[in-house]
């Protein structure tokens, strides 16, 4: 039986995304809330990041950071982490392992918007 991404996530499945070979029989189901891409358009590359967050330091605390050093970052342990394309936050998401990489299982995607992410 067939699962959709949906289903698959939430009964914790792995989400693994190849290059395809450019037909169209291999690509994903798009999700109902996904515009309609041209195709060429498909194929722009584009950067996805999991922000675990972020700390503001001074330089002079930047210059004495070395190699033991702990920096406390505004983030809560546990709490989802920010998911970004292109450097703009587009939704949450959790740490898993997939095989023998870290992956992501995505939370919610609220701010997916196609016109922030061209460069």
């Amino acid at each position: 039986m067939d699962m959709n991404l949906n289903d698959q996530l939430a009964a914790g499945g792995d989400l693994i995304i190849d290059d395809l070979a450019g037909d169209e029989a291999a690509a994903p189901a798009e999700s109902p809330r996904a515009p309609r891409l041209p195709q060429m358009m498909r194929r722009i590359p584009v950067t996805l990041t999991l922000e675990v967050g972020s700390a503001r330091v001074s330089l002079q605390e930047l210059m004495a950071i070395g190699p033991a050093s702990v920096i406390p970052l505004d983030a809560l342990a546990g709490e989802p982490l920010v998911i970004k394309v292109n450097g703009a936050p587009i939704g949450r998401a959790e740490v898993v392992v997939a095989g023998e990489q870290y992956g992501l299982k995505v939370i919610d995607l609220d701010g997916l918007n196609l016109d922030m992410l061209a460069p």
